[in-house]
Order: structure tokens, then sequence, then C-alpha cells
């Protein structure tokens, strides 16, 4: 199973994600040295994650016709299991031995922009260049400031419902906000016993929670790395949560299933929503054909803001590599608009670029459109309003366990909503 299939299978949700891990082989792969090899070009060494086989033809069409159009360059592709990239490459630039170009996720690839380990692209791409991507999504690549990566392909989470539990309920459009999610799941659980969704509240599991918070206007830390949401935005969105869990409008296993237990669920059809990718409907297909068959899509649920979440894929430069030069030329041109079209229409994922993104087959639904086109042309609408939701920061993992910890004690009773909300602040910033 591809890299991309994981991804997506887990809901990206993480991508995105999220909860996204990075690339290399199996083995200790050899780095580039900087020294030509034997027929005098200069060796470009990438590293992508986990895309073989379900991809190795396309990656060879591309690297052969961009060495045809760089005869100076010679490209050496790795692909690597995606559980081990966050190893492999950290051990890699601390030796000193990375490659040229490197698949990662911007949240783990800002842990190393802190180290200062990655190529300063302000001075290196135009003003010209830099257009060609969503400018949200540019700034998921940054720091500071600084930009450290280059987008590359994206996903983004829609709503899928099952209209037959919403017909047998009376409702006649899914939600579109999480106020009027409360109220579906009000009135779904009195017609039909069954509940609207299940997001989970375990600690190592999906951010989609705490991206919630975000979309409710909830600003998660200030300039300082100190808790931010400490605020009456932020007793709002615990409210809304713990509201829902004590009124029994979420299944009691958010506190303890992950999740995969939100798919199985829909699957099931013992839930009515389920917030994925848009190509899980081929999934879904597959293993619940009756529940495929009344399944349609939505746009993303989300706050009063509009924001909308993304997962991000993009390639990173190692500051100490030997072909600077040559690592940015191929970067740019596996992130291409072309590049990017050909790629998303392979791997069912949504390209980076303005122009890509303007294509037909973004925009328009073929005739006899599947729903999978349906949630194709979704997803690629969101992307006006789209940018990854919780940005990169030290230890963000830790700040989701101290919000989620926090929150479970309040759905059970053994915290007020205030004191929850208090003490996760209190135990951040004793952290940070």
């Amino acid at each position: 199973m591809s890299w991309i299939g994981n991804w997506k299978r887990l809901g990206l949700l993480a991508l995105f994600s999220l909860t996204l891990t990075w690339v290399v082989s199996c083995g200790a792969p050899s780095s580039n040295t900087g020294q030509q090899p034997a027929s005098g070009k200069s060796e470009v060494e990438f590293w992508t994650m986990q895309l073989q086989p379900q991809f190795t033809d396309y990656f060879n069409q591309l690297i052969a016709t961009f060495e045809k159009e760089n005869p100076s360059i010679k490209v050496r592709w790795v692909d690597v299991p995606w559980a081990d990239m966050e190893r492999k490459i950290l051990t890699a630039v601390s030796a000193k031995t990375a490659p040229d170009v490197v698949n990662l996720n911007p949240n783990f690839a800002s842990r190393l922009a802190e180290r200062n380990a990655w190529l300063e692209l302000d001075s290196q791409i135009t003003p010209e260049q830099r257009q060609q991507y969503l400018p949200n999504i540019w700034k998921a690549s940054t720091l500071n400031g600084k930009s450290f990566g280059i987008p590359w392909y994206l996903t983004t989470r829609v709503a899928i419902y099952n209209t037959n539990l919403f017909k047998q309920a009376g409702i006649s459009s899914p939600p579109g906000t999480y106020t009027e999610l409360a109220q579906t799941a009000k009135q779904l659980k009195e017609k039909t016993g069954k509940y609207a969704f299940f997001t989970t509240v375990v600690p190592e599991d999906s951010a989609e929670l705490l991206e919630s918070f975000v979309q409710m206007g909830v600003q998660l830390t200030d300039a300082d790395g100190k808790a931010a949401f400490n605020t009456p935005q932020g007793k709002a969105a615990f409210q809304y949560w713990v509201d829902l869990y004590k009124n029994g409008l979420m299944p009691k296993e958010v506190l303890t299933e992950g999740h995969r237990h939100a798919i199985d669920l829909y699957q099931r059809g013992d839930t009515a929503i389920l917030a994925s990718g848009a190509e899980f409907l081929n999934t879904i297909a597959k293993n619940a054909p009756t529940i495929a068959q009344v399944s349609a899509t939505a746009p993303q649920i989300t706050g009063e803001t509009g924001k909308k979440n993304v997962a991000v894929m993009n390639l990173v430069i190692p500051r100490d590599t030997d072909v600077p030069d040559a690592a940015l030329k191929f970067a740019l041109f596996v992130t291409n608009d072309s590049n990017q079209l050909a790629f998303a229409k392979v791997a069912n994922v949504l390209p980076s670029t303005v122009k890509a993104l303007q294509d037909p087959y973004f925009t328009t639904q073929p005739t006899n459109a599947t729903p999978v086109d349906k949630a194709r042309v979704v997803s690629a609408q969101q992307m006006k309003d789209a940018e990854v939701l919780i940005p990169a920061m030290k230890d963000v993992k830790r700040l989701q366990k101290v919000v989620y910890d926090n929150l479970q004690a309040a759905m059970l009773g053994q915290k007020t909503v205030e004191q929850a909300m208090n003490d996760a602040a209190q135990e951040w910033n004793q952290q940070v």
C-alpha cells in the first residue's frame, strides 16, 4: 500500500495528518557526497516517502524528462518506508549526509528549520516563481517569516454524509458549521438513534478536534509560544465539545478510540457524517457498498472563521547540499504546474499551484460524474479558504495532549470547563 494510501485511510487529518511521517529506503541510503558521478554530471539525490511501486512509472518518466532537459544533472531517486523517514532524515541531517531534495511535511520539517537545517528559499526563488503557488499553502512552509520549503501536493477533508440517515431524520442538507452540526446531531439522535459523527479525543491520535478550535476563532499560542486559548473563545470551544458529550450526542468511545473507529462507525451506518478525504469514497465502496450507494459529499464543516483544513506535502533542500542550484532546479520542476497536475490526477490529490488547480479536472464535474468526481470538485473549491490550521510549532503533539487530557476531564465531570481550560493553559506554559 502506498504512503498516500496510508495517509488517506488514516484520515490525513491529521494530513496532512496529520501527523505525517517521511521518506527513505529500508536500508541506510548512501548520501550524496557532492562528488560528480563517473559521467561528470552533478547528481541530485531525491528522497520520497513510500511512493513505490504505485507511482514508479510516473517518477521514472518525470526524472527522465528532467535529465533530458538538463543534461548536466543526474537524479538518483530513493523511496522510503513512511514510518522510517523521521528517524532517517534526522540522522542524515545530523551527520551532514542528507540527500539534496527531500519530501516532508511542513510540521516535521519546521522542527529541523529551527535548527537551520534547510536552505532558506526567499533569496533563491523569484517573486514570479513564488506566485505560482497558493499563498496560504506557501505560508505553511515558513518559520519566523523565512521560507524553508516548496509546496507540493495537498489533501483536504470533506464531509461525507449518509443521505439515507439524513432523510430518516428529516434533515434536508448537511451542516456547514459547528453550530449546525450540534443541531444536526440532536435531531439525528432523536429521530434515528444514530450519532451524527465521531471525533476522537485521544491525545495520540487525530488533531481534528484541536483544529476545530482554530476554526472557531481560537488562537492556540501567542508569539512567545505561551497559551493563548484561555480566552472567551477558548472557553466556548471547550464548552461546545463538553456539551455534545454530556448530552449523549457523541459516542462514549471518543475518549478511547482513534480516527479509525470513525471510519468503522460510518461504514457500519452508525454515524451519519465522516470527515475524511474525498478519495476515501473508493474505500467505502469496497468495504461497505450499501453505505457507499447512499453517500454524498459536502464542504468541510467549519467554524465562524470559515477556515478549512489542508494537509501539505512539501520539498525541502538541506542547507549542506553540495549542489544547491541543481537541487532547487529539480524541486521547482517537480512542483511546477504541469507536473503537479499530472501527479494530482495519478494520485488523487490536489495540486498546490494556482494554475493547476484551475484546470477543468478540478473545476468541472464530468458527464456521469462518480461520487469521487463530485467530491474532488468540492475539495478543490475549498482551497481558497484552506490552510494548515495548526501552525508549525515546537512540541505541537504535547499541546494536543494537554488540551485533550483536560477536555476529557471536563467531559467526565472531573473538572469544570473553565478549570479544564485554565489547567491546560497552565500545564502548557510550564513546559514552554
